[in-house]
């Protein structure tokens, strides 16, 4: 399995490859926030561990292998947004949120996830019930 680190670099190709229809160094390197150096350093391991194949100054494809994990990748950090928002997390800590547990998280774990986001998706009146929850644990907080 790939580390963190290669994780949301093969989370970001992906991405990048399904908006655009492919991923520069100069592209990875902006979203991620980090010099091109260490996208080529990154690149250059994934390539090794065959989750892409890169070849200087021509650019990279995602192997088979690649894009199987880049979209569970996706997979994983949409539905723990989805996730987020159900419990009530601010919208403006989603993100920061998502990816603070995302690469702690056993995939059991996700999957139990995904079925609760879709319960809550099957039943929204308990979105509802679980609001009224947190509604009375804010008040009771507030009187204590």
């Amino acid at each position: 399995m790939p580390t963190p680190s290669m994780e949301d670099y093969l989370e970001r190709i992906y991405l990048l490859i399904e908006e655009k229809g492919y991923a520069r160094v100069s592209d990875i390197a902006e979203a991620l926030e980090v010099h091109p150096s260490s996208v080529t350093k990154m690149v250059q391991k994934l390539d090794k561990s065959e989750y892409l194949v890169y070849e200087k100054y021509r650019g990279l494809i995602l192997t088979p292998k690649g894009k199987k994990i880049g979209k569970r990748l996706v997979y994983r950090h949409d539905l723990l947004e989805e996730f987020m928002k159900i419990i009530g997390v601010d919208a403006e800590n989603i993100y920061q949120d998502v990816e603070g547990i995302e690469h702690h998280l056993s995939w059991d774990a996700i999957d139990r996830i995904g079925d609760l986001v879709q319960y809550f998706d099957e039943k929204p009146e308990r979105v509802d019930e679980l609001r009224d929850v947190q509604k009375k644990s804010e008040e009771i907080e507030e009187q204590s």
